[in-house]
């Protein structure tokens, strides 16, 4: 097993990451900016290194920094986490030049899953189901782009080849519409990611965001760990995560399940990963692969009783996947929602410090923050404060289970989206499952 681990991350999730090499007698190294020395996972950690100001550009996206932390600390692996340079191959490059561990794929699996169109080119090489579109980057003649579109048929949706969390995507509904819409994207892309390649897929009206969980040793065995239902987000954002999904049949799970094992297997995937797709009308359609270990990756661990980060850990160190498909079993259900510091209503962010805290509790209730009573929540990084689990033998107690949690847990000094979710726990077409991504936003007026 790996002897030291940096977490190159902060707040929850490395909180969780620390909470796993203990468990499996793993040191740990933290690293941080001068915004968060007082983190609890930065408290907790066996050593603890202050690498730049509070700005993300200074810490946690500067890579030397943090190969320098690892090397002064005699560590042998980084941990990106999710989010930051998570899904960075020139990180990951960086990492295992330097002679550490990526706890992670290899850099040319993220470079070819964190582009959409070489992304969506293996996966239908691996006969995983796509969205129809382009197949490929768009070129400049405004014909050959038109024709297309008709071939896909309106609406269609033109999107950044190197995008993602919701950004670098127009839709378009006319052909009046295409070729202005093209060079906007193209240009945001550009802007935003570095990359102005765009490609365009059909737009599907009320679809399902459905994702399926992966792990994978890189050693040609692979598994799947159910799916997730993640339609519940405004702005692209999730704000709501269960697992399984409401109506999913075992058949259709081990369907697309076994398509994603093999895809794994295919690409010579290592580590977890999720497949993210768009459902609808009993069709799953893909659109990208997450390279990293996810938000939400505490349902698929309450339904199937697995610690993705140990497993993470445990990959990383070169050992062969001991998980089989027969040894995954879903029971009961379980709930997700994400606690960020922002005003319910108006969504700004509340940074702040906190002065009255109690965490809820009880039977199938899980709560993975770093807060604390007298931590103050800095406004430099993302607003997410805490997650809340809840687990229950059906979907009907995970939600009874979650609404009590919600109306237990008290964050006093700051503004939090509690009362969101509590409306959303009550909301009966939410009740009765299968809610498609836009249903948020209508129910918001957004």
């Amino acid at each position: 097993m790996i002897d030291k681990v940096v977490i190159a991350n902060r707040g929850e999730i490395a909180l969780r990451i620390l909470r796993a090499c203990k468990e499996l007698g793993i040191k740990t190294v933290a690293i941080h900016s001068t915004a968060d020395k007082d983190l609890k996972h930065v408290l907790l950690a066996d050593e603890s290194i202050c690498i730049g100001k509070a700005s993300s550009t200074d810490s946690y996206l500067n890579i030397p920094r943090i190969i320098a932390a690892a090397e002064v600390t005699d560590a042998v692996a980084i941990h990106p986490g999710y989010g930051f340079l998570a899904e960075n191959a020139e990180f990951a490059e960086q990492v295992e030049d330097s002679g550490f561990i990526f706890i992670g794929p290899t850099a040319d699996t993220i470079r070819l899953m964190g582009d959409k169109v070489s992304a969506i080119e293996a996966m239908k090489k691996a006969g995983v189901p796509c969205v129809p579109g382009s197949d490929g980057p768009l070129g400049d003649d405004p014909a050959k782009n038109r024709a297309i579109a008709k071939r896909i048929g309106y609406p269609m949706i033109v999107k950044a080849a190197g995008g993602g969390g919701g950004r670098g995507m127009r839709v378009v509904r006319s052909e009046d519409e295409l070729i202005k819409s093209i060079q906007m994207t193209k240009v945001e892309a550009g802007t935003a990611f570095g990359n102005d390649m765009v490609y365009m897929e059909k737009f599907l009206e009320n679809p399902r965001h459905i994702e399926v969980q992966v792990l994978a040793d890189g050693q040609g065995n692979a598994i799947h760990l159910g799916e997730r239902d993640c339609s519940m987000q405004r702005r692209h954002q999730k704000v709501v995560e269960e697992a399984p999904a409401p109506g999913i049949t075992p058949e259709m799970r081990d369907f697309i399940g076994s398509r994603c094992v093999q895809a794994c297997i295919e690409i010579g995937y290592r580590g977890a990963g999720t497949f993210e797709f768009l459902y609808e009308n009993g069709e799953f359609y893909f659109i990208e692969m997450n390279t990293r270990i996810q938000v939400e990756h505490p349902v698929t661990e309450m339904v199937t009783g697995v610690d993705l980060i140990k497993e993470q850990l445990r990959v990383a160190a070169g050992q062969p996947l001991k998980l089989r498909q027969n040894d995954i079993v879903i029971r009961g259900h379980a709930m997700e929602c994400r606690i960020n510091a922002e005003d319910p209503v108006s969504f700004i962010p509340s940074p702040g410090r906190i002065d009255r805290f109690h965490p809820p509790g009880g039977l199938g209730v899980r709560w993975d923050s770093h807060i604390y009573a007298g931590y103050s929540v800095p406004p430099n990084y993302d607003s997410m404060i805490g997650k809340l689990i809840t687990y229950g033998e059906n979907r009907g107690v995970a939600i009874a289970r979650m609404q009590h949690a919600l109306n237990e847990i008290v964050i006093g000094g700051i503004k939090t989206n509690t009362p969101l979710h509590k409306d959303i726990m009550a909301d009966e077409n939410f009740q009765n499952g299968g809610t498609n991504i836009h249903y948020l936003e209508k129910k918001l007026g957004l």
